[in-house]
């Protein structure tokens, strides 16, 4: 692509250099910015849907599983959200943003998220998001929030943040452009995560679960399990439930408080409901043990491992159970958790949950040691060349993304010229 035919410095570390007749402008001063409610939890499910900072990605804004609250008539002529609406995040991951694409009814948004809408005679909503969403993913919200605590872009930070500005027919151009270049971009990704990704842990997950339900030999006498997803196992295996093979570790966990760790530098790793991740009610173990998460959505919908192996020390919140292998090996517990049937044992769907009451029912098929090891060297093995395979598909996922970005930010600071 050509450049423009003169630049100038735009006196920003982040843009560097513009074209001559661009501008560099805060967003203040080309856009109506607003802070949503301040969170009151409505008594009975009663008000209206409200839009948080996990409902806004990059990739577009999330309607599932809205909660409510109330909103006075001024309220919801203040808060309410609608179709070309760029949204902002503004405690968490501060700067995430969003551009609302269609149409909404009764919608609102809650204060970890602001509410952007550019001036129509100076800027497109679409070309604020292109231009932000480049600053964020190059580290500008890190750089300019304290990171000691939960990360807050500011609305006053989100105000004083400087882009660069093109003439309006300009930005239609850019924003057709980028509309264009991303959509396709974003449809090979998702290709490779459909039929790379999913199809290669689909068939990883059939290896496992036939071997740890079926065993090795194909000639062994069987017997029915009693159970659905087991199905028929060798005739000398036992089913077992939960309560007779784990040490269940979640009554020994010892309180420990949040000052006691460096948020920004944790000495150990911490796990919860969805896997690693960030919480404030920590305890401290120091064992080999085996994680499964006691409620969260990941329960339902198994988007994202639901055993974590987990060695030496590191926090756990108590949204995790702490299992411990009362005989049988650590790594076959691990691979037959993982393929078990937890359906009939979680409660509730808005908010599911597994119980430690529920989960010492749930059974599992359960071999000789001797066997489980030698299901485990055997799964090892069958298995690599697929992680093999998928690490492929990831690395070029984020090469596809890497490309997309450098797209983006090439042209919404004018390095190219767009036709």
């Amino acid at each position: 692509m050509e450049k423009y035919s003169s630049y100038k410095d735009s006196g920003v570390k982040w843009l560097g250099e513009i074209p001559s007749h661009w501008e560099v402008v805060s967003i203040k001063k080309i856009s109506n910015i607003i802070l949503g409610k301040m969170l009151e939890n409505a008594p009975d499910d009663q008000g209206f849907p409200y839009l948080c900072a996990k409902d806004v990605h990059f990739e577009g804004v999330s309607y599932d599983d809205l909660k409510k609250m109330l909103f006075s008539e001024n309220e919801k002529k203040k808060y309410i959200v609608k179709k070309g609406d760029l949204l902002v995040v503004e405690g968490g991951a501060g700067g995430t943003c969003a551009i609302i694409d269609k149409d909404i009814d009764d919608v609102y948004i809650q204060n970890s998220l602001m509410i952007v809408r550019g001036f129509p005679n100076k800027v497109s909503n679409n070309y604020i998001f292109y231009a932000l969403s480049s600053l964020v993913k190059r580290g500008y919200a890190d750089s300019v929030c304290n990171k000691a605590t939960i990360l807050h872009f500011t609305k006053e930070k989100l105000e004083s943040t400087n882009i660069a500005l093109a003439p309006l027919c300009e930005q239609i151009k850019i924003i057709n452009y980028l509309d264009t270049v991303t959509s396709q971009i974003d449809t090979a990704i998702a290709q490779q995560q459909k039929k790379m990704i999913e199809l290669l842990n689909e068939r990883k997950q059939i290896i496992i679960n036939n071997a740890v339900t079926k065993g090795l030999d194909p000639n062994v006498k069987m017997k029915d399990s009693g159970v659905d997803w087991i199905g028929e196992i060798p005739e000398h295996w036992e089913v077992m439930q939960y309560r007779y093979l784990f040490y269940n570790l979640d009554k020994l966990r010892m309180p420990i408080t949040a000052d006691k760790r460096s948020r920004n530098n944790p000495q150990y790793d911490y796990y919860g409901a969805s896997g690693v991740i960030d919480k404030i009610d920590f305890y401290n173990v120091d064992d080999k043990v085996l994680l499964i998460g006691e409620d969260g959505a990941n329960l339902l919908m198994r988007n994202l491992p639901l055993i974590y192996k987990a060695e030496g020390k590191f926090w756990v919140n108590n949204h995790a159970h702490i299992l411990k292998p009362i005989r049988d090996d650590y790594d076959f517990m691990a691979y037959v958790m993982e393929a078990a049937d937890y359906t009939l044992y979680i409660t509730g769907s808005a908010q599911p949950k597994l119980s430690q009451a529920n989960l010492n029912c749930v059974k599992l098929p359960i071999p000789p040691l001797e066997e489980q090891k030698s299901i485990v060297d055997y799964l090892s093995k069958r298995t690599r060349k697929i992680d093999v395979a998928i690490e492929d598909a990831n690395k070029m996922i984020t090469l596809l993304q890497e490309r997309k970005q450098i797209i983006i930010n090439e042209v919404v600071t004018g390095k190219v010229k767009v036709e």
